[in-house]
């Protein structure tokens, strides 16, 4: 299991609001910007990660996570399963305190190195999925 039921809930009630979008983009088409959306309605803060750096959902991007001027609570990745890994080790040093990585997104190696880190970690789970089953 990549992310059990308590795990799941911990990162969307406890861990904090502030969620990088890593991927996210003003591509309305991909499914990155309706996650977020979706985040946004259940109060969560959305930061736009991506090379553009757009500004999406009325919050301002950045080309990364190191260049992020504040704290995040959460990683959230919507990146191919072979460079998840490096935004999963990013999130760590930015001292992030969980990574979600996105139906699909796949990496064992980053999820050990993630969990050893002490953050909590998901992964082939969709937030905006599961947000709305917690009641």
């Amino acid at each position: 299991m990549y992310g059990d039921t308590g795990t799941v809930r911990e990162i969307l009630t406890e861990l904090g609001d502030t969620w990088a979008v890593v991927g996210l983009s003003q591509n309305t088409s991909r499914p990155a910007w309706g996650v977020a959306e979706v985040l946004q309605r259940y109060g969560k803060r959305v930061v736009p990660v991506h090379p553009s750096a757009e500004t999406v959902h009325g919050e301002r991007g950045y080309p990364t996570l190191a260049r992020i001027p504040f704290p995040v609570d959460v990683v959230d990745v919507f990146v191919r399963s072979e460079l998840a890994g490096r935004v999963a080790d990013e999130a760590v040093a930015i001292g992030a305190r969980a990574v979600w990585f996105q139906l699909g997104v796949v990496d064992e190696a980053a999820c050990e190195r993630t969990r050893a880190a002490g953050l909590r970690m998901v992964m082939d789970r969709c937030p905006a999925i599961e947000i709305p089953r917690l009641g």
